[in-house]
């Protein structure tokens, strides 16, 4: 489509919506554009805008679009097999979770003209009984389209409707009425049938089984996603659904599990349970230990596991805890010394200028793996030192510096790469082989990712070929009560043409029909048998053009001028023409030719009617 096209088309479901109330943007595009096309077609319009600008000048032909976007395509126990593995496994199911006596409660969602609502009411009835059925179950039946649910509430339908379903049940459940078979009406009241959009309705509630048979199929994935969050909240835990032939959830393993994947019946998966419990634990009044907080500092300096040094504003030696003591040889005599003038402030690595940095920006400085070699540690002893501004309410107090042993670590990273090293030297031989291996899994995942997205493509051609199939199912039922018809007033043209043919042999020997040009219509079986010319080979012809024995020289003339009264006087038996004619045998024959005009309704005089007869047969 251009994009012209594409926003008439547009244009024309807004105005579906803003003055009938239906919303079709849900649906699949092609599905409404071939359909609308039809009664584009049909009404011989080139474009949308001229079916919009009828649409607002006729507004009968919104209940025939609707009649054509909304296809009605159903039946009584379709795909019979599903509708087998229903009642084996299902049913059994749905009715051993209820306990004896709870109510049942099934939604058949487009539900059309209500043939897939009484089948399930069929089911159910068998399963539990009549009376059961009557104290205990409540069948909705919804649809969009209000003509159709009117034929659904009346339940009557004719022998051909009824072919599917099986001789016993159609005895047990459908009375003869004298437009076909009803439903039973003590089981009828157990069925409600009303109007539901599914792309804007709020779906029936606290229902176990819903039935929506090739009825997603005509929406758009994002409506689709929609419908199915629908179902799932409209049905009981655990509940059952049962889809059309061409429908799938394949991405709804979240809120469905297959029951028989191939029949199209799901269960519903309960939601998993979020809801926080909060934890409550009594708290205990403690003095306040603002006058414990030196002591505790202290100790909890001293006794820390990261060795860790204070440098105060002057460039002294503030603080030490036991680690740094131990680590760098330091004693409580060396506090108040220069930071400059200890060890530690060029070994394990130079201190003085990272200090000065931390002070002059504020912020902490990170050395990373800073390796030392001293008598009395492990062999190659690796520190993270970290220099952190002090700071009091805004105000620089010191530098902490603080040494954390990564020895453990390195040795266990390094331990690490010389394992990878091995590693690496074992899958020298395989590695060639794992390179083909990781190309192969590429291309699988490739092919796995182009047949997920074929696989998409297909459910979605599935979806809109069935959508076409039922398109001329539907077209079908057209075409036959057309046939129908026809066939009748085939019947009726045969009487018609017999009855002619009867008057034809009555009126004479002979008789040829002509038009206003003189061309033989009608050339009877006594003309046949008189001038040896067949009815085929005569009609269509012009009679002076037929090889026969009349004297159409002087007959011709005569004929012209009984077309030429145009019905100021009509020929009678007085005026008939007798004539010196020659038969099929080549023997002379008296003739005796009358004329009368063929008339229209209107009488109009539009051709002539020659009757001949033999008037001496010697």
């Amino acid at each position: 489509m251009t994009p012209e096209e594409e926003r008439g088309f547009d244009d024309l479901l807004l105005l579906l919506k803003e003055t009938r109330g239906f919303d079709f943007t849900g649906y699949k595009r092609n599905t409404l554009i071939r359909r609308i096309a039809r009664r584009l077609e049909a009404l011989k319009l080139r474009g949308y805008g001229e079916y919009r600008d009828l649409l607002e000048l006729e507004p009968e032909e919104f209940g025939r679009l609707f009649d054509s976007l909304l296809i009605n395509v159903t039946g009584f126990f379709r795909d019979a097999v599903a509708w087998q593995r229903l009642r084996e496994t299902v049913i059994p199911a749905l009715l051993g979770q209820k306990a004896s006596g709870r109510p049942i409660r099934v939604w058949s969602a487009g539900c059309a003209t209500g043939e897939e609502a009484y089948t399930i009411a069929m089911v159910l009835a068998e399963e539990l009984g009549i009376d059961a059925f009557r104290d205990r179950v409540k069948i909705y039946g919804t649809d969009l389209d209000e003509k159709a649910l009117q034929i659904a509430r009346t339940g009557v339908y004719t022998d051909r409707a009824l072919a599917d379903v099986p001789i016993d049940l159609r005895e047990t459940y459908f009375e003869p009425v004298e437009s076909g078979y009803t439903f039973r009406r003590d089981l009828r009241r157990q069925l409600i049938f009303g109007r539901n959009d599914l792309t804007q309705d709020a779906p029936i509630s606290r229902v176990d089984l819903l039935l929506a048979r090739n009825t997603l199929m005509y929406f758009n994935t994002e409506m689709q996603v929609n419908i199915v969050r629908r179902f799932h909240f409209a049905l009981s835990d655990p509940g059952f659904l049962f889809l059309g032939k061409a429908e799938m959830l394949l991405n709804h393993g979240d809120k469905f599990e297959p029951v028989d994947l191939r029949m199209r019946l799901f269960r519903k998966i309960k939601p998993a349970d979020h809801a926080d419990r909060a934890s409550w634990t009594a708290m205990n009044t403690t003095p306040d230990p603002a006058s414990r907080l030196p002591t505790l500092a202290a100790v909890a300096l001293a006794s820390g596991p990261v060795a860790q040094i204070v440098v105060d504003l002057a460039g002294n030696l503030a603080l030490a805890n036991s680690k740094a003591e131990a680590l760098f040889s330091l004693s409580p005599r060396d506090l108040g010394r220069p930071f400059q003038d200890l060890v530690v402030s060029y070994r394990p690595v130079e201190l003085r200028s990272v200090i000065e940095r931390a002070r002059r920006d504020l912020r902490p400085i990170e050395l990373r793996e800073v390796a030392w070699h001293r008598a009395g540690l492990p062999e190659g002893s690796i520190f993270d030192v970290s220099v952190v501004p002090l700071l009091s309410t805004g105000n620089l107090v010191g530098i902490g510096i603080h040494f954390f042993d990564v020895t453990r670590y390195r040795k266990l990273r390094d331990e690490l790469q010389q394992a990878n090293r091995q590693l690496e030297q074992a899958y020298e031989e395989l590695q060639s082989l794992n390179e083909e291996l990781e190309t192969t899994n590429e291309e699988l995942q490739s092919t796995n990712e182009e047949l997920e997205t074929t696989n998409e493509e297909l459910q979605s051609t599935n979806e809109e070929l069935e959508t076409m199939n039922e398109e001329l199912q539907s077209t079908n039922d057209e075409l036959q009560h057309i046939n129908d018809a026809l066939t009748a007033r085939t019947i009726e043209l045969d009487e018609v043409n017999r009855f002619v043919s009867s008057v034809v042999r009555s009126l004479g020997d002979a008789v040829v029909v002509l038009d206003e040009g003189l061309r033989v219509v009608v050339w009877s079986q006594g003309a046949e048998e008189l001038w040896g010319v067949r009815a085929d080979e005569a009609v269509g012809d012009s009679i002076a053009a037929l090889d026969i024995g009349l004297p159409l020289d002087s007959l011709i003339p005569r004929l012209r001028t009984a077309l030429d009264d145009n019905g100021a006087r009509t020929p009678t038996d007085a005026e008939s023409i007798v004539l010196d004619a020659v038969n099929r045998r080549g023997r002379p024959t008296p003739l005796s030719v009358q004329l009368s005009h063929l008339r229209t309704e209107n009488d109009d005089v539009h051709g002539l009617i020659m009757v001949m007869n033999v008037t001496d047969t010697d």
